[in-house]
């Protein structure tokens, strides 16, 4: 499978190559990148409103044969869970998806044209460490709270209504904090390249995303993921073969090398060793790097997009799932953006810092590389990157005001079908609302940069609280809540009070580095310490076995709740991995492979820049064979069925 995805991106890459402005390459002539003015318009139409046409009709039709062939009931338990019976290969798809923002492609690729290659190593190894560690959070939901829908549901069962409105805001806070990022990114890009209007690009992204989660729920968003994924990966592959193998304009991986020193030797970038793109050894890198661990956590632990896939997927392959997806997703920002993001530096493709900000600098090296083709495959792949992260979003809220709002506060004795209505309605709604979020974000003149970087200091507080909520029985309600209110102020203080030393707070001085970087640390430091030490010295204790008592399933038999339970070996063995593998990737990835190449000040060479480009080339080929394999395998029986073409009798629930 691997080798067959290489060789589909290479046939691809050639025609690209070919395709592209041939004169121009050949002399040596770059054209330079300017707005709306790379495609006609009608590519903006065509992609945002017609290829999400075409995947809301195949998604909702892929539902309608899993209702027909196989059984699957849309009740409110699937709609909002996928039956919790999602297996090993799907669930890392629906992760790699659902953590492939636009940012993930957009904003690795800014750090890299910024400080150089240690910025897509920071970004990829920042914003994997956490879906790796998640994986623990993820079986311990299995073990200790099984019936769960939502991760707040968890939170009043331990604490009460109080401490469950306010991390209810931090939840909702973090899905309208994504949402924009997906949104201001995925506009922005197709205003660049085909002049489509940004406000209207805004509102239009999200409808056909919106039919398809409205039609089949949770488990539509991940077979959804999985297609979108299998594109996004087909792109970046056709990409590295073009920039490394294929492209006379780079010149291969020499070509590359000798671009890039040059570009370092006219333009040194301050904070690096010997001012050089090709280093580790870079201060602005590591601080980006600082800042994206901090923030990711925020948006991964507080996200209920996550934890519905913990939920989602069966207990055996929970942490197979989060971690196999974490392993994955590395090589997107990583691979995309060490290609790209550097050959924007490379060909001196010329960006204003706004339009940096703005993410452009992939369309752009793209546009120039390889003409308008190269432009139409960056839009699909954001379009893809949107849409799926998107999806997760829309489901993601759905779930908490059905279960968190409605059922906990307006109907608690809510049935089925009534459930399933309130999250029909609230797709609907927040589809809608959307694009109007990111039409008044842009209003106020916030970036995909500036939103990304600030994520962690609006909800970091509640990383820690969260986690040892669901990990630790001595957890505190008062500590816990605390930690996350006192830590957002005290985040909100760090941030405007190192801004203002600059001489003023505004939008640029906010977004200056060092005032990120504190009120990153400084909002989750707080929440964790406050939590931690506040519930050590209260003493309480809380007994698990409370949660299932406390947390009720809706339509679901107990036949099937049965079939969902695994036994607490099973569960334990699965803990223990989770920590001995995430634990250990985590360290390699943020210690044992950055740090002594960011100590020794090296400078790569030709041998050693190859050595990091075949790693890079390596690792984004396993991923797309797994992604792409694995799910096709764990579902064979299920294809099987349709194939046959028997109606089912009885609901079935295959993953």
């Amino acid at each position: 499978m691997r080798n067959r995805a290489v060789v589909v991106a290479l046939v691809v890459a050639a025609a690209i190559a070919m395709s592209a402005p041939q004169a121009a390459h050949a002399a040596g002539v770059i054209e330079g990148f300017t707005i709306g003015e790379v495609l006609d318009e009608s590519w903006g139409w065509f992609i945002v409103v017609g290829l999400g046409a075409v995947f809301a009709i195949v998604i909702t039709m892929e539902t309608k044969i899993e209702e027909r062939y196989l059984g699957v009931s849309q009740t409110s338990e699937w709609f909002n869970t996928a039956g919790r019976v999602i297996k090993t290969g799907l669930t890392a798809a629906a992760i790699v998806s659902a953590w492939t923002w636009a940012a993930t492609l957009l904003q690795s690729s800014t750090v890299a044209y910024q400080y150089g290659i240690s910025g897509p190593f920071w970004y990829a190894a920042g914003a994997s460490i956490q879906v790796l560690l998640f994986g623990i959070l993820a079986i311990e939901l299995k073990r200790k709270a099984p019936n769960a829908h939502t991760f707040l549901e968890i939170i009043r069962a331990r604490y009460g209504e109080a401490s469950h409105r306010v991390f209810l805001v931090f939840a909702l806070m973090t899905n309208m904090i994504v949402t924009a990022m997906l949104l201001l990114g995925g506009a922005a890009v197709v205003n660049g390249l085909t002049g489509m209007d940004i406000s209207l690009a805004a509102f239009l992204i999200p409808i056909g995303v919106m039919i398809y989660t409205l039609v089949g729920g949770l488990k539509a968003t991940f077979v959804a993921d999985y297609m979108h994924t299998i594109i996004i990966f087909i792109v970046i592959l056709t990409f590295v073969a073009t920039v490394y193998f294929i492209s006379p304009v780079t010149g291969g991986i020499d070509g590359m090398f000798e671009k890039l020193s040059a570009a370092a030797a006219l333009n040194p970038v301050e904070g690096n060793a010997a001012g050089a793109y090709l280093t580790m050894a870079s201060l602005g890198g590591l601080i980006f790097g600082i800042i994206n661990i901090v923030g990711n956590f925020g948006t991964v632990f507080v996200d209920q997009a996550y934890w519905q896939r913990a939920i989602a997927a069966q207990p055996q392959s929970t942490v197979k799932g989060f971690l196999l997806g974490g392993a994955c997703w590395f090589a997107i920002p990583f691979t995309l953006a060490t290609t790209m993001g550097l050959t924007a530096v490379a060909l001196e493709v010329d960006l204003t810092p706004e339009q940096v900000q703005l993410g452009l600098t992939v369309p752009a090296a793209a546009s120039v590389l390889m003409g308008e083709v190269g432009a139409v495959l960056v839009l699909t792949m954001l379009f893809m990157a949107v849409t799926s992260a998107g999806s997760a979003e829309l489901i993601a809220v759905s779930s908490l005001i059905t279960y968190d709002v409605y059922r906990t506060y307006r109907n608690p004795d809510a049935t089925g079908k009534q459930l399933l209505k309130v999250s029909r309605y609230t797709i609907v709604g927040f589809g809608i609302g959307m694009g109007g979020l990111a039409v008044i974000l842009l209003a106020m003149g916030l970036s995909l940069g500036f939103v990304y970087l600030a994520m962690g200091v609006l909800i970091g507080s509640a990383v820690i609280p969260i986690a040892l909520t669901i990990t630790w029985k001595r957890t505190d309600k008062t500590a816990a809540t605390a930690g996350a209110i006192i830590g957002l102020v005290v985040a909100l203080i760090t941030w405007t009070g190192v801004a203002s030393t600059y001489g003023e707070v505004s939008l640029a001085t906010l977004g200056d580095n060092y005032s990120m970087l504190f009120g990153n640390i400084a909002g989750i430091l707080t929440g964790g310490a406050i939590a931690g030490f506040g519930s050590l010295i209260k003493k309480t204790s809380f007994d698990w076995a409370e949660m299932k008592e406390r947390i009720k399933l809706v339509d679901i038999s107990a036949k099937e709740v049965a079939q969902l339970e695994a036994d607490e070996e099973t569960l334990h063995k699965a803990f223990r991995f989770s920590l001995k593998g995430g634990g250990l990737m985590t360290l390699i990835l943020i210690i044992g492979w950055p740090m002594p190449l960011f100590f020794a000040d090296y400078v790569f060479d030709v041998g050693f820049y190859s050595l990091w480009v075949g790693i890079s080339v390596v690792w984004v080929s396993a991923a797309t064979f797994f992604i792409v394999g694995l799910p096709i395998i764990e579902a064979r029986h299920g294809i099987a069925k349709v194939a046959r073409g028997h109606k089912a009798s009885v609901p079935e629930g295959e993953g």
